[in-house]
């Protein structure tokens, strides 16, 4: 089964920059289209970016201009350039597969990875 780990989260302040890291380990037979994904308190899980195999991507309105997904399949790796933060984007982020059915489809997830945007 392919775990998906995430780092380079932590607290910063308000128009701050962060980039998360996505390591994936076990055995992976092709390539996804992968995502970044982010939960707040008390909300749901929403998905912030998508980037498929060919390199579409897709962006939520709320991050894009700011955020910019990017992958590396050669190894197995996935980011996320974050700019602009704002309190908004306090969440704990996910990486994982995306597909178009993600929400009924993608069931396993990892610990994520705490981004605090604070003064």
């Amino acid at each position: 089964q392919v775990q998906f780990v995430e780092s380079g989260g932590g607290l910063v302040q308000p128009g701050g920059s962060l980039r998360l890291s996505c390591a994936a380990s076990g055995d992976i037979y092709s390539y996804y289209a992968m995502g970044w994904y982010r939960q707040a308190p008390g909300k749901p899980r929403e998905l912030v970016a998508r980037i498929h195999e060919g390199g579409n991507i897709n962006y939520a309105h709320f991050v894009k201009g700011r955020f910019t997904i990017s992958r590396d399949n050669a190894k197995r790796a996935l980011f996320l350039q974050m700019n602009y933060l704002t309190p908004e984007d306090t969440a704990v982020y996910f990486c994982n597969e995306a597909p178009l059915d993600w929400s009924s489809s993608v069931g396993s997830w990892g610990q994520g990875t705490q981004v605090t945007v604070s003064t």
